[in-house]
């Protein structure tokens, strides 16, 4: 016994996910099994900046064997001294390999493959997410032997918890003394005596359990899944088959790909036409890509990225997009699964809308449009707040998806509308930008067509996206330098955009690349009238 060690475990589960039940599962499996067993906890924090870890220790000599001598255990986890490490969330599990947990020659590293996105990544304007790829290589580096699997769609296939299928992996990689029928006595209810008959918790957690299990026990088919996940090798026929082969053969291979996806989206989002449009504006670009680069040395790349922002651009959201997103089929059955809903559970959904004085005007002739923006501008100018309707709509009713999908109908409106005419004025002289660049040099056009970057999200974000990318079209694509000097200008310019939505670091960027400052835009002063202080009350 002196020289037997506990087995050390160290769980880490974001909020919801039954960390607290795994724990549980395992103490109550180490005793069914016969074996010594003891479990901390330490709670995390909010909005994604940490999970709750659970420690647990489990003595591998049975009790049977000890000849009535109970072992030691620790009340917390030693860095460099665990034994496995299970967490149902990738950048979690580095975080705790940076807490120096994890030991290369020692620990046994399960971990999900998927994300859920932290609150810096959220907060930030350009891409914030953390690089699966890097997160996995560094699993790999600072562990005995690792295992990462999508446990999150597991669960869900399953119709479980996470919980269950992280004990499944646990169980499959042999690191406890315990036998499968163990773990799944225990989750089972410890009902042994109709196995048959469980609840339906209980089966889907086992179906959970068996598919990690099996997961995790088959050497070959996870190293198979890691480096799947390493080489993050993307399919592309579905977007390819959906390119027309009229259009596929005007554009080279490597632009494809990305071409289906834009021309797909714009199909979906106002049709043939619309569609055309954008194969148009695309050739453009392709046509002075080839120019200055014949032999398509740089992959045509500005092209590929101009294919990504341009689809994007146009493809901008209003009122009509949202309807439609809101009542499609495909919407319903996800929030259907998400909830776990059944054949015989009512479900409604109700979404909350607040469309303001912009989202009608878009859609109005620009005449009319700009009448009603105006008469929202001197609500604000008097001290009152933008005009707004909230609503509230039930999609589950037939008058509320009737309402969505008559609303959604309106394609036909927003062509016609002050919002399109503006936004494809926009994106034709963002257009005429690229091109122009492309022809001069071909770092200034791709510097250009990256700046779709900026164009994004919706409201006063959306807006200020735009009003960035004018002002660097106008005062830093055409300056007078040499065209290597303005693509570094507009590079910087669009990284500082990015980094600071105040546009702070961006007019530093501009004034140092000689571009004038953003103009200062006037912005209402309210005043609110102090209220008047109570009089002091005097105690007798």
């Amino acid at each position: 016994m002196n020289d037997t060690r506990p087995i050390s475990l160290l769980i880490c589960a974001l909020g919801g996910e039954g960390g607290g039940v795994l724990t549980e599962w395992l103490v109550d499996i180490a005793r069914h099994a016969g074996y010594a067993a003891q479990s901390t906890s330490i709670p995390g924090v909010a909005q994604r900046t940490g999970a709750t870890t659970y420690y647990i220790e489990v003595f591998p000599v049975p009790f049977s064997q000890l000849g009535g001598r109970r072992p030691v255990f620790s009340l917390n986890p030693v860095p460099g001294a665990l034994d496995a490490m299970v967490s149902s969330e990738l950048l979690e599990t580095t975080r705790q390999i940076g807490n120096g947990m994890s030991s290369p020659q020692r620990t046994l590293v399960i971990t999900s493959s998927g994300r859920t996105l932290t609150t810096q990544e959220r907060m930030q304007l350009a891409d914030g997410r953390a690089d699966s790829a890097d997160l996995v290589k560094i699993v790999k580096s600072f562990s005995r032997e690792h295992h990462v699997f999508d446990m999150g769609t597991i669960a869900k296939e399953s119709g479980t918890v996470v919980s269950a299928v992280m004990l499944g992996a646990v169980a499959g990689s042999g690191l406890f003394p315990f036998k499968r029928e163990d773990y799944e006595t225990i989750v089972r209810g410890g009902d042994t005596t109709a196995p048959e008959k469980v609840s339906k918790m209980a089966a889907a957690s086992l179906r959970g359990f068996a598919r990690a299990y099996d997961m995790v026990s088959q050497p070959r088919e996870q190293a198979a899944l890691v480096a799947g996940l390493l080489a993050s090798q993307e399919n592309e026929a579905p977007a390819t088959a959906r390119l027309p082969a009229e259009v596929a053969n005007r554009f080279p291979s490597q632009v494809q790909q990305m071409l289906g996806l834009g021309h797909a989206r714009m199909l979906d989002y106002q049709g043939p036409a619309y569609a055309q449009l954008y194969v148009r504006r695309l050739e453009q670009v392709l046509a002075a890509e080839r120019a200055i680069d014949p032999s398509g040395a740089q992959g045509f790349a500005t092209t590929r990225e101009m294919a990504r922002w341009l689809a994007l651009w146009m493809a901008f959201d209003d009122i009509v997009r949202v309807a439609d997103l809101k009542s499609r089929t495909t919407r319903w059955q996800r929030v259907k699964g998400e909830v776990k809903a059944g054949e015989d559970d009512l479900l409604q959904v109700y979404d909350h809308f607040k469309p303001g004085a912009p989202e009608f005007a878009a859609l109005l002739p620009p005449a009319l449009s700009g009448k009603v923006l105006r008469w929202d501008r001197r609500r604000v100018l008097k001290g009152r707040t933008p005009w707004a309707l909230p609503l509230k709509i039930g999609t589950h009713s037939v008058l509320g998806m009737l309402s969505l999908r008559v609303l959604a109908s309106m394609k036909w409106l927003r062509v016609r509308g002050a919002r399109y005419a503006g936004e494809q004025a926009m994106i034709e002289k963002w257009l005429g930008g690229v091109v122009d660049g492309t022809r001069r040099h071909w770092q200034l056009g791709h510097e250009i067509a990256l700046c779709g970057r900026l164009i994004k999200g919706y409201g006063a974000t959306n807006e200020r996206g735009k009003e960035n990318l004018l002002h660097v079209l106008d005062h830093l694509a055409p300056a007078a330098n040499a065209p290597e000097a303005n693509a570094a200008a507009i590079a910087a310019a669009r990284t500082a955009a990015l980094a600071d939505d105040a546009g702070i670091a961006l007019d530093a960027t501009l004034v140092r690349h000689g571009a004038p400052a953003r103009p200062v835009k006037e912005q209402p002063l309210r005043f609110v009238r102090r209220i008047p202080s109570l009089p002091a009350v005097k105690e007798s």
